[in-house]
């Protein structure tokens, strides 16, 4: 299906800083999910805030499944207020603040102390974190027209991971010193005077990324143009219940796009187990400390930019179907190499591995073939979620953009808290954290079996 088949209902021009202060939003949002859920301070939590790293990945995944649950049943609701009051600014705002101070609490996490606080500041974070994301992807219909709207949201998730893969390289060559030299992997004395022995180069990256997004969202504030003011918030929050129960409606009759958002809601589960749960996985197979795992989050980074700016062409060219089938086709292919390695073997064993290490970072031979399968996600993980998000984008009126990207939000999260759960729970009878991942490869492929005969646009008639 290429792009040409797509209506292009332009919206009126928008001035180029008003597209790049939306786009400097995944630039701003970007580094909480990269040094803080995925490589820094969620395998800090796991492998070094507490004496039990098994039972601490569980904790983990139980906190990134509470805050599914509550993501799911809140952002539809929001996603129609958002469409009766108009202007999502405000909402943006007020999530923003929420996120920012639950992310300078993180700085608390010492080891030794008590686990529940920075689960709780965890939940806040991430809650706060993908509201203002509901509110700011339907912002996006307004900005170009469909046609051009694959490559603006790749071009957005590629830049997010260059903000991130920048946060990143800070912490590792400048913050994070290993806990037997003090050093920095450049040899330099911690800035600030960080003790990695008491977690404090994981423990910033919390602060950091507050301010990191406090700074970067500005330009979308002062900028990009929002809806105009609809409703006042009483009479929205009326108005947009009833619309959220007549959208509910709605997709009974348009079947590409409950197609479309149930494929999503399935696979963006493997998605979201493989973002939050990969570094861990790595930390506790191979006692990576935040050194080796921040190097290993900055070769991803790296490879995802690349991934999104080329699968922005490839959306633009064949389109945004096309593109995530090829992106999920390789995160398979990525997951089912990460199970089927361990020290001494990849591929479940046919392909034996030596165990002697060269010396240095990942100097094992199954370290080496951890970050080449690594290397698969890197690319697709990006061009997954961006292309699926401009699926929709052209699937969807603007008039109708808040409630299905809350709906969309929905089934992002729906059933996320099953990849989650369903880790932890196999991780728990069987004892073994390479079982509970191989569940996550039943949420990639079930998905994209679902995705495979829906329309393109999802509001197609065949």
């Amino acid at each position: 299906m290429v792009a040409t088949e797509i209506r292009d209902d332009a919206p009126a021009k928008v001035p180029a800083r008003g597209i790049w202060g939306w786009m400097f939003f995944d630039w701003a949002a970007q580094p909480f999910f990269t040094v803080v859920t995925t490589f820094i301070f969620g395998p800090y939590f796991v492998a070094r805030l507490t004496a039990d790293p098994v039972s601490a990945q569980t904790t983990w995944s139980n906190m990134a499944t509470i805050s599914s649950v509550i993501i799911a049943i809140l952002s539809p609701v929001l996603g129609s207020i958002a469409d009766q009051s108009g202007a999502r600014k405000p909402w943006i705002a007020f999530f923003a603040v929420i996120k920012i101070i639950s992310l300078f609490c993180l700085w608390g996490a010492a080891p030794g102390s008590p686990v529940i606080y920075p689960v709780i500041f965890m939940i806040l974070a991430s809650i706060s974190a993908e509201f203002s994301i509901v509110f700011n992807d339907s912002m996006m219909p307004r900005l170009v027209g469909k046609s051009d709207i694959g490559r603006l949201s790749n071009a957005a998730w590629g830049l997010g991971y260059l903000g991130g893969m920048i946060v990143l390289i800070s912490v590792v060559a400048l913050l994070a010193g290993n806990p037997q030299t003090g050093k920095t992997i450049l040899g330099l004395t911690p800035l600030f005077g960080l003790d990695a022995t008491l977690g404090e180069d994981a423990r910033i990256t919390g602060p950091i990324s507050a301010v990191w997004y406090f700074l970067f969202i500005l330009p979308m504030f002062f900028f990009t143009p929002d809806a105009p003011r609809g409703r006042p918030f009483g009479a929205a929050v009326r108005s947009g219940l009833n619309e959220l129960a007549t959208t509910l409606g709605e997709l009974k009759r348009r079947r590409g796009i409950s197609l479309f958002l149930l494929a999503r809601m399935i696979y963006q589960d493997g998605v979201n187990g493989l973002l939050i749960l990969g570094g861990t996985f790595a930390a506790g197979m191979f006692g990576w400390a935040t050194i080796e795992i921040g190097i290993y989050g900055i070769i991803l980074n790296v490879v995802a930019i690349f991934g999104c700016f080329a699968a922005g062409y490839v959306d633009r060219w064949l389109g945004s179907k096309i593109t995530v089938v090829i992106s999920l086709t390789m995160l398979l292919l990525a997951a089912l190499g990460i199970i089927s390695t361990g020290p001494g073997f990849t591929l479940f064993g046919f392909v034996p591995l030596s165990t002697v290490s060269s010396g240095g970072l990942f100097g094992t031979a199954a370290e080496k073939a951890y970050i080449a399968y690594g290397l698969l996600i890197g690319l697709a993980f990006g061009p997954v979620q961006a292309s699926s998000r401009s699926y929709l984008a052209r699937s969807v009126s603007l008039a109708e953009a808040g409630r299905y990207f809350g709906i969309y939000a929905l089934s992002g999260r729906a059933t996320s808290f099953m990849a989650t759960l369903f880790f932890s729970l196999i991780t728990f009878w069987s004892g073994s954290a390479r079982l509970g991942m191989a569940t996550l490869i039943v949420f990639l492929a079930g998905g994209l079996l679902l995705l495979l005969p829906t329309p393109y646009p999802a509001d197609k008639v065949k």
